[in-house]
Order: structure tokens, then sequence, then C-alpha cells
């Protein structure tokens, strides 16, 4: 058999019983697949690894607790034999070949009758890539080909309409490479893209010409009108029939106002796709090293917009609670802010040499860090030149960094 090419086909195995022998490291790689598919998994091991065990306390299999025995394939459409028995394995084969049962073994490729290729999805397209007697080509040409159709680089034209309406997409922190595969993906097919300076700018340089770049910081009609300017910007040209993305820095939910963009489009009825992205809040401490929570430290952390100050009647924020708590605090949008905000923590109890490090440009390269107290961080944030955009960790965290 090895020495002509295999027929590439594509099982559709919902329903249909596939029976996987042994559960070690290869069933754990290969059963979210068959799982995935719908197919009814039956597990032949006399035990399992951790995350298999878990698969099948799920419910996501079945799995009986012994050793493979002749006519375990009775009724299999498809098997995978990945024991640690080379006895078991051959007999196992000998079994799917008399009962014409299509077999992968993991031990020695050139007894199966059935061989898996290295395989990566992205958005409803299934890549599947064999070389033969070099599984690590494969996969460098399946990881090479999935990572073009996620970030547009390796693209075909539609044959069906592409979805129209606006994509709402969290960019992330600002390292670009930090935006989601879907909304990079997204942002490749975009007609129109409405970007925030937070947002992951080096994206846009990688568009196509004729992709309509769109400042939201420049759009006009003021301060106070911008994000009601943003919204009709949104609904014109979805209505129009292109793709838009409208491009956002970190979660568009997380001090965003993706949500009023949302209804704004909702009211006019243009469908929405809300992607999520990873918020500055937890990012970018992380990439000062700074963790957010720590064994024995901190159990809680708390997300808090200081925009408004604390003695600002238009606060909502309660600081006398925040100030009470034992966790880490996380400030975005607080810079201007952060001398009244840190006395008024330490009036309600938090103590004045709690540690405070303020990341300014966090996942960029002018990323820079600046470390003091509660009782120090307004005048240091004015003697270092801070300027947004910042966040602000407060809590014995701050101690740790990663080495």
């Amino acid at each position: 058999m090895a020495e002509h090419a295999p027929y590439p086909v594509g099982l559709r195995l919902a329903g249909r019983r596939v029976v996987v022998l042994g559960a070690g490291q290869v069933a754990q790689r290969r059963l979210p697949a068959l799982i995935a598919a719908g197919a009814d998994v039956l597990l032949v091991s006399p035990s399992a690894t951790p995350s298999v065990e878990a698969m099948a306390e799920a419910g996501e299999l079945r799995w009986e607790r012994r050793r493979y025995r002749d006519g375990d394939l009775d009724g299999a459409w498809y098997a995978l034999i990945t024991t640690d028995d080379p006895a078991a394995n051959a007999a196992a084969s000998a079994e799917a070949e008399a009962r014409r049962v299509w077999a992968v073994r993991s031990d020695d490729a050139a007894a199966a009758s059935a061989w898996t290729p290295a395989t990566g999805r992205s958005e409803g397209v299934t890549v599947a890539v064999l070389t033969g007697s070099d599984p690590r080509r494969s996969a460098a040409l399946r990881d090479t080909i999935v990572e073009g159709l996620r970030d547009g680089s390796l693209a075909a034209p539609h044959h069906r309409p592409r979805h129209k309406g606006v994509a709402l997409v969290g960019g992330g922190p600002g390292d670009p490479d930090l935006i989601t595969v879907r909304g990079r993906r997204l942002l490749a097919e975009a007609d129109v893209v409405i970007a925030d300076r937070l947002g992951p700018r080096d994206l846009l340089d990688e568009l196509p010409p004729h992709v309509e770049i769109i400042d939201a910081a420049k759009i006009p009609y003021g301060r106070f009108m911008a994000q009601e300017a943003i919204n009709n910007a949104l609904i014109e040209h979805a209505k129009a029939g292109k793709a838009v993305v409208r491009l956002k820095g970190g979660d568009p939910f997380v001090f965003g106002r993706g949500m009023e963009e949302v209804q704004a489009l909702a009211e006019h009825g243009i469908p929405c796709t809300v992607v999520p992205g990873i918020s500055s809040s937890i990012s970018v401490p992380a990439a000062a090293g700074i963790p957010v929570t720590h064994r024995g430290v901190a159990h809680e952390f708390t997300v808090v917009s200081g925009h408004v100050a604390p003695d600002d009647p238009r606060s909502l924020v309660d600081w006398e609670a925040l100030a009470r708590l034992q966790g880490t605090l996380v400030l975005l949008m607080s810079v201007e802010n952060i001398g009244r905000i840190a006395e008024t923590l330490i009036r309600h109890g938090r103590t004045a040499d709690t540690p405070v490090a303020v990341v300014q440009e966090g996942t960029t390269a002018a990323q820079r860090r600046v470390d003091a107290t509660l009782a120090t961080v307004g005048e240091r944030v004015k003697g270092e030149g801070i300027r947004p955009p910042a966040v602000i960790v407060i809590g014995e965290v701050v101690g740790f960094r990663a080495p």
C-alpha cells in the first residue's frame, strides 16, 4: 500500500460507531475531532489520561475499562488503534481488515488501512494534508495554509454572497499579534474599517488598497457627538451593502461602548457580529509581569473605570467598598484622576504603602512601567510624564515579577 498514493476522502461519522483502542496521548489528540464530527465513540482501554477521562465523565464517549478483545470492532465504521501493546494492535488491525473497517495505527502506519492527515479548520474550511511518511511536514504545511486563511493572506473568491452587516471586533491591547483569529479574518474580508486609535493600528497597513479606513478619532461633530457620528457611519456603510468592521481596542464590551453600537444597528435592522477581544485589564498587567491574581495573595480582581473622579457626582463607583477589598484593583482610563483616586482609597482604609504599578502603552514597543505606592502614585505619574493609554494595578500582586 505504501507504494501507492492514498486516496483522500472526508468521512461523515455523525451517529456512526467509531472504536478507539487505547487512551493515551495519541487518543487525547484525536478524540476531540471525532467527538466534534458527531461520532458514536467507544473507547476501550484499562486506563486513560486525565483529559480523556474527563471526556468520558462528560458523556462525550463511552469508555470500557479493559484491554482489547476480538470482536470489539463489530459494527464499527472506523477504528483508531493506539494501544502500547504491539500484539494487541496487530490483532485489532487484522480484525479491522477482516471486517473491512478502515483503521489507523499509531505504532505502524505502513500496516494500517488508513492514515490520519494533519488537519486544521478556519471558518467552515477544513484543511487536510498528507505527505506519506513525513508527518512533521504535513503539520507544517497544514499550519501555513490555515494561518494564511485566518489572517487573509491566503484567500479564494467567495462563490456565495458574503454575510453583510457589521462585525464589532475587539482588537486586543495593541500588539497586532493579540487580536483573535476570527477578528483578523473578518478584518481581512472587510470593505470598510472604522478604527479606534487604541486598536491594533499595524494591521491596517496589511489591508488591500480598496478597503476604506475611517479613523473614528477624527469623525467630525465634536467630542460629545463622536459616538453618534460613529453609529451613523456604521449604519450608512452597512446599508450600502458593504462588509463593515468596527475595530476597537481591548474588548468591545469592557468600557468600549460596544453595546451602544449594537443597539444603534439593531434599531435599523442591521445584523451585528460581536467578536470578543483580549481586555487590557488583564493582558497589560501580564505583559508587565504582573499576575492580577496569585494563590495566597489575591482571590479577586476588580476592574474599574477612573475616567470620572471619586468626588464627581457622575461617578457610579463605590470607592469606599473598593477600599475594603483585599484583592487587586485594575484601573482603566485613570491617569488624569489617579491622585484623587489614591487619596480616596487611603481615606477609606487601603494602606498608603499598597504597591502600585502604572503600565503605559502595554504590549507595544513603547511599553514602560512605573512603580509606586498609593501614597506616591499621583506625584510619580506626573513626574514621569505618564500619558494614556495606561493601566494601573493596585495590590500586593504588583510585588511579583515574571522571571
